[in-house]
């Protein structure tokens, strides 16, 4: 089957020049050509997109599918087919949204990326981590510091994260994960706000633990992304090799920002956790402790893209969303990052230079001859108004997956 999308203005994720009155033909799953006048074909499916903006499909590179409510410790007691039936939700969910690939931050395993593929579950692109590492007391360690250790045995291993104590155990874990499947590995280096014991400053792994996972993950010829929001676990995961820093919120020095330019580390910031967070924190019945977290961050995202940017660092689009009622919002983070980013830099970030984190430059986030047939057709422009992405149902009449369309308004 061939696919003929005619007459439209084509952004291909890397250039601000716009192709006007443009063709795109697709045909098994990939893009054949693009062009001005691709020809006819009397065999083709013609979408006529009438002007219209034509893209690559979004992708957002830190996203969680077993994410049922912004309070972890409900989501660690759930039962696995329980959050399994959550996760569709949100999986189907997000691809309506426009998002046809998500690289999932903790939690996410090989029976999704599996259910996925085999047509069960209409989701995204499914790049998935499996558990994320911590340390004891770190950001992924859920045990709430007032509970008594039951078992005895002083080990956490949750839905979406576990922890492992020294390089060798990081090593054991790290290789467990990719066993698994895990296309790449996830660690956390610096406190966070949604778990129980660690203050955001907190630095966390050691660099001996820290370079067996890059090490072990590069034996795969994969990578390690980091929970980081401070200089120093950003400079110590740029330093020690970590491909990308998640969030970077406190990221403030300019020396820090040159090193993660120097290094080639990717950042990729998540404000629609924070604002969330900050605009409904009262409404989410959180544990204490992480409420008295929340308030104490200040409004740093900001100026941390700006620092980076002026670097020139490489900044990737995620959303860290968590809760059903907040996956809907997932579209919002155009905007929020359009605050300090000009609209090129905020669609580059959602499409080629997340696919260059995944390592899937030229095959995702562009449109050219070659790449997978992940396209949206927009109304509106998205270099005029990044808040049209709030509206996924009314403002993406055409979402293309691999040259599969999950929903046509224009024929």
């Amino acid at each position: 089957m061939i696919t003929l999308f005619k007459n439209a203005k084509i952004f291909d994720g890397h250039s601000e020049e716009i192709l006007d009155g443009g063709d795109v033909v697709v045909e098994g799953g990939q893009i054949k050509e693009v062009g001005a006048n691709c020809g006819n074909f009397s065999n083709a499916q013609v979408i006529d997109c009438q002007g219209r903006y034509l893209m690559p499909g979004l992708i957002d590179c830190h996203f969680h599918a077993n994410s049922p409510s912004m309070n972890v410790a409900v989501i660690e007691h759930m039962l696995p087919p329980l959050l399994a039936a959550h996760a569709v939700k949100v999986l189907e969910g997000t691809l309506q949204r426009g998002f046809t690939t998500v690289r999932d931050a903790a939690g996410g395993d090989m029976g999704l990326w599996m259910a996925i593929e085999q047509g069960l579950i209409k989701g995204p692109r499914f790049y998935f981590s499996g558990r994320a590492i911590s340390q004891t007391g770190g950001h992924g360690d859920m045990r709430p510091g007032n509970e008594r250790e039951l078992c005895g045995c002083g080990v956490f291993a949750g839905a979406l994260s576990l922890v492992a104590d020294g390089a060798d155990a990081v090593r054991i874990a790290v290789r467990e994960e990719l066993r698994k499947g895990a296309h790449q590995i996830k660690i956390f280096v610096s406190g966070g706000v949604l778990s129980p014991t660690d203050p955001i400053w907190m630095p966390q792994f050691t660099e001996e633990e820290i370079r067996a996972a890059v090490y072990e993950a590069a034996t795969r010829r994969t990578y390690v992304m980091a929970h980081s929001h401070t200089d120093d676990s950003s400079r110590r995961c740029s330093e020690y090799g970590v491909r990308s820093i998640e969030h970077g919120t406190l990221i403030n020095q300019d020396e820090t920002a040159r090193i993660l330019a120097r290094n080639g580390t990717y950042v990729v910031p998540t404000l629609s956790v924070g604002d969330v967070l900050k605009r409904h924190v009262d409404e989410l019945k959180l544990p204490p402790a992480v409420v008295a977290k929340i308030k104490g961050v200040g409004n740093e995202s900001l100026r941390s893209i700006e620092v980076c940017a002026r670097a020139g660092v490489k900044l990737g689009f995620g959303t860290d969303l968590l809760d059903h009622a907040f996956h809907p919002f997932q579209g919002g983070e155009f905007e929020l990052r359009g605050e300090v980013s000009k609209p090129i830099d905020v669609l580059r970030s959602a499409t080629s230079i997340n696919a260059e984190i995944l390592q899937m430059a030229g095959q995702l986030g562009c449109i050219q001859a070659g790449a997978l047939a992940d396209i949206l057709v927009l109304e509106g422009n998205p270099f005029a108004d990044l808040a049209l992405f709030r509206k996924p149902e009314k403002n993406i009449p055409v979402i293309m997956k691999g040259g599969v369309l999950v929903r046509n308004r224009l024929s």
